[in-house]
């Protein structure tokens, strides 16, 4: 079954009547060099009048032939001959108060069919302002839809990169704890199991947010880091240095823990010696700047675990959310060193949440 086509937009009602009271103004312009003459201003008058009468049914009859999509041509027939008629009906009862009150012998009739223009071109006019409102109507309504369905797309696609980093942390954080288990380590492994309920019960309260809060996103974030360094023990230190008044800036959910879940796994963890890892956050004007260090190990080669697929997933997806949440307003670079070493850096427009927003107002 052919799907039918959709109703256009139209506008209010009213909106194109108001649109074509000008005209009235223009009708008393042209009036004004017989306003000498005897009955010419009631005789204007009534054509005015007459108009604001005539363009509520023209109004019912022009939406409906743009409801349902009337051909322009066929449209542009319609209303000539819908316009023609009330102007012939206004000159038959112009014409028969002439004759009554004595300014015409008699009324013929070729005088009913010609000479038009003082109800008709009006007339025509009005149509043609009110098919220029139904068009920006429409307009309007069809960037709203596009605006909305692009909307739509981005969020299906952030909760697509969501939904795609969670299986791939669980899988990892799974695969430590078989191997705390394997080692005889159980009451690490038991740690670990209560620290990844944890994280996986925040990222779910979290799962349809675009944007958390830096708090909560850091606490998402030491949820995993308590599984890491049930794992690595004292091999793994942490440095976080976090700023004045950033703490309610609105970031991405899960922005971090694959950024330094990246950090730990290839960069940290193959070191015999482990390594620090260093995530400091600060506010400089209007921007957000987020930096995360780590000590590493050289890379082996293009193909080698260092450049891996695991590591590629985390970084893409963040790269991807922030293209999709922030575009052309944010800033993203990694730099690896010769020795490993890796330095991610965020730059994100400052966003504060509501509440901080009103506690800022309060202070200042």
């Amino acid at each position: 079954m052919q799907a039918s086509p959709t109703r256009p937009a139209v506008p209010p009602f009213w909106l194109p009547l108001v649109a074509g009271l000008p005209i009235t103004l223009c009708m008393a312009v042209m009036a004004l060099p017989e306003l000498g003459r005897a009955y010419a201003g009631a005789y204007r008058l009534f054509f005015a009048v007459a108009y604001l009468f005539w363009i509520v049914p023209l109004s019912v009859l022009q939406r409906k032939l743009w409801q349902r999509r009337t051909v322009a041509w066929l449209t542009a027939v319609v209303l000539l001959v819908a316009t023609y008629v009330p102007s012939v009906i206004n000159n038959a009862i112009g014409g028969w108060a002439a004759v009554r009150v004595g300014l015409l012998p008699s009324l013929p009739l070729q005088r009913i069919f010609t000479g038009l223009d003082g109800c008709w071109l009006a007339l025509i006019a009005y149509c043609a302002i009110h098919a220029l409102v139904l068009h920006y109507t429409e307009l309007q309504h069809s960037r709203l839809r596009e605006a909305e369905a692009a909307r739509f797309a981005r969020d299906a696609q952030l909760r697509a990169l969501q939904y795609q980093l969670q299986p791939h942390f669980l899988f990892n954080t799974l695969n430590s704890i078989s191997s705390l288990v394997a080692d005889g380590r159980g009451a690490d492994a038991t740690r670990m199991l209560a620290r990844l309920g944890d994280l996986l019960r925040d990222s779910l309260e979290r799962s349809d947010a675009q944007e958390v809060t830096l708090a909560e996103e850091l606490s998402t974030t030491g949820h995993y880091l308590d599984i890491e360094k049930a794992r690595l023990g004292r091999r793994l230190k942490v440095d976080v240095r976090i700023g004045a008044g950033v703490l309610q800036a609105l970031v991405p959910p899960l922005l971090l823990q694959p950024l330094v879940e990246n950090a730990i796994r290839h960069g940290i963890a193959p070191r015999v010696e482990g390594g620090t890892l260093a995530l400091q956050v600060e506010r400089q004007g209007e921007w957000l700047d987020i930096e995360l260090r780590n000590d590493g190990v050289a890379p082996v080669d293009a193909g080698g675990e260092r450049n891996g697929r695991s590591s590629a997933v985390g970084l893409t997806n963040v790269r991807q959310r922030l293209l999709a949440l922030y575009p052309g307003t944010h800033d993203f670079q990694m730099k690896l060193a010769d020795d490993g070493a890796c330095r991610v850096s965020i730059r994100l427009p400052l966003r504060l949440a509501p509440s901080s927003r009103g506690a800022e107002a309060l202070s200042a």
